[in-house]
């Protein structure tokens, strides 16, 4: 099933997005990052560095404050394998 957020496919191709891509300073050489681009209207787009050609998960702006709230909270702690 095609999940489309204001005409973005959700696992649109990452290259195709023009959009600048960023990481948290706190990745390590390794390659193993999630990169996230700022879209129109307040979306953001993520891709897993390793795959930069791969898809795209495209959030609405409600979508990305809702996940960073529960980042901020310690909510997905369990699934770190620190």
């Amino acid at each position: 099933m095609e999940v489309h957020v204001n005409g973005l496919r959700n696992g649109v191709p990452a290259a195709t997005l023009d959009v600048k891509w960023v990481k948290s300073a706190m990745s390590s050489g390794a390659g193993q990052c999630v990169e996230l681009a700022p879209l129109p209207e307040g979306r953001v787009a993520f891709r897993n560095s390793t795959d930069p050609e791969g898809p795209a998960l495209v959030f609405e702006a409600g979508e990305f404050d809702a996940f960073l709230d529960g980042v901020k909270r310690n909510e997905f702690d369990h699934l770190c394998a620190f």
